[in-house]
């Protein structure tokens, strides 16, 4: 499995929601939701319109870890989330595939990511995992919590929040570009 990279520059997330805002609400949604609740794609992608319309919280049971995990529905997407469920019936699969009744693939998710990103200008390694990172990367500058942020990704330890969303690399990269003998 190939390391991805999340976006770290708000002006090209910005710049991929305006590209995926051409493709369809469908695949906007898909990229809000991804960098603003942090699931990963595999849980957000077997989302149906019933786990979502009237309510506050996304509430699933991981399919990596088999933990129950709640997620507030963030005015971030809510809006967008309300537009596009309004004529749907709630056994629909909140991001399904034109090819019958089903969810879209991850590999389906994984072009639309990438299209929009290399449109974009982003050359970093980029992929379905991205979302989550970008989520994980920007909430860690904002609030500077780890532990809060080990705790919704479930992992072991603050080191590998940390290495997962690339701050240590950042701090090495910094520490690194600064350091003259």
């Amino acid at each position: 499995m190939e390391y991805v990279e999340p976006i770290r520059n708000i002006k090209q997330i910005e710049s991929v929601k305006r590209i995926l805002k051409t493709n369809g609400i469908r695949d906007f949604l898909l990229f809000l939701m991804g960098i603003n609740i942090g699931l990963r794609i595999s849980d957000i992608l077997k989302l149906k319109v019933g786990d979502v319309r009237n309510k506050d919280y996304i509430e699933i049971t991981e399919q990596k870890t088999g933990k129950y995990k709640r997620f507030p529905i963030t005015k971030s997407f809510k809006s967008v989330l309300e537009d596009f469920i309004i004529d749907k019936s709630d056994n629909e699969w909140l991001f399904s595939s034109q090819r019958g009744n089903k969810p879209i693939t991850r590999i389906q998710a994984y072009r639309i990511i990438s299209k929009a990103c290399s449109k974009a200008g982003i050359h970093e390694r980029i992929g379905t995992h991205t979302l989550r990172k970008t989520f994980g990367y920007h909430f860690y500058n904002k609030t500077k919590d780890i532990a809060l942020l080990q705790c919704i990704f479930n992992h072991s330890a603050p080191s590998v929040t940390l290495r997962y969303i690339g701050i240590n690399q950042d701090i090495i990269d910094s520490s690194l570009h600064s350091f003259c003998l």
